[in-house]
């Protein structure tokens, strides 16, 4: 048996790479041919850490056990036809929802077992001849922290997959929210004493949100809305001036109501976010919200710049020379 505590008494280095854990509660399940005497002996010559070493005979005791109690560990003895190691595996497997660190000990050499080992869930094949006790330790020990990192990953990808699904939550509230304002603000437009047509239109356009429609509008006006929304996300507010002033003088052009851009802007938003499937909605969402702010503002601007020409027009300016003459004529008047 190579369980001796050669290594010991080496020396570590001044500053050790990793560290033991200083205790290890660690189960030993063995046949009735190998009990587990040699191996808490071989535990207790080497202090480096603290191993609390449980034997348990039998599959059955075995699963009893760890159905029953915690491990940090699981050492399996395999015995050949008194103790199956990968059938203790694929019982464990079945019959206990913990997942704990498990590595097989036994006398072929780890060329003939490992990866049958692996295959069945565990995490090492140790042959007992080849080894030391400080070796197994470290095994164990690193077993146990690969464990914990793995517990550790799926615990984040859950809080993850569910801070992403919040995020979807809130922005689909969100864009109800915005679209509950719209229809809000039609139904107070519609309530005035309009014009047929006027009432007509806004009837259309009341039915269009309520029904979560596409909007009324040119399809190269949508695509290039939903591009323009698309480089916004990836570039921000300030670096798209000369685009988000050809959409302003588009949406002028078209006589866009400032209710029809918003529904503009929640229809493409919306399919852009159905799209994001697993990744993160904030982002966009924030997006978003400057881009509308950016929008309405620039719509605004040009309906004042078209009204302010409407109600003072441009004037021909007189031609050097022509002003005076003018000026002349008032006087003799």
């Amino acid at each position: 048996m190579g369980f001796a505590a050669k290594d010991a008494s080496k020396k570590l280095p001044t500053t050790p790479w990793g560290h033991l854990p200083p205790r290890m509660r660690v189960l030993f399940i063995t046949g009735l041919h190998r009990t587990g005497g040699w191996l808490a002996e071989a535990f207790a010559s080497d202090s480096a850490s603290e191993v609390v070493l449980e034997e348990s005979v039998g599959i059955a005791s075995g699963l009893a056990r760890l159905r029953d109690e915690v491990f940090d560990a699981v050492l399996i003895s395999h015995e050949g036809e008194g103790l199956n190691a990968l059938d203790v595996l694929d019982a464990i497997r079945t019959g206990s929802s913990d997942e704990q660190p498990i590595i097989v000990l036994g006398q072929q050499s780890e060329q003939q077992m490992a990866d049958l080992c692996y295959e069945s869930g565990a995490e090492a094949y140790i042959c007992v001849n080849t080894t030391t006790t400080r070796s197994l330790i470290w095994r164990v020990a690193r077993a146990m922290e690969r464990h914990q990192l793995l517990a550790e990953n799926r615990r984040l990808q859950q809080e993850h997959r569910h801070r992403l699904q919040m995020e979807h939550d809130e922005a689909t509230r969100l864009l109800g929210q915005q679209r509950t304002l719209i229809v809000g603000r039609v139904q107070i437009e519609c309530e005035k004493d309009q014009p047929a047509a006027k009432s007509q239109v806004l009837s259309k356009l009341l039915a269009e949100v309520e029904d979560n429609a596409c909007p009324d509008l040119p399809e190269p006006l949508i695509q290039h809305y939903r591009e323009l929304l698309r480089a916004y996300v990836i570039m921000g507010a300030g670096n798209l001036t000369e685009e988000m002033d050809i959409l302003a003088d588009l949406l002028v052009s078209a006589g866009v109501t400032a209710a029809e851009a918003m529904m503009l802007h929640l229809h493409v938003l919306e399919d852009m976010i159905r799209g994001l499937g697993s990744r993160s909605a904030r982002h966009v969402m924030n997006r978003a919200d400057l881009l509308i702010l950016e929008v309405m503002m620039n719509l605004a601007e040009g309906y004042r710049d078209r009204f302010v020409r409407r109600v003072h027009p441009p004037r021909q300016q007189l031609l050097p020379g022509f002003a005076q003459v003018s000026d002349a004529g008032q006087n003799l008047r």
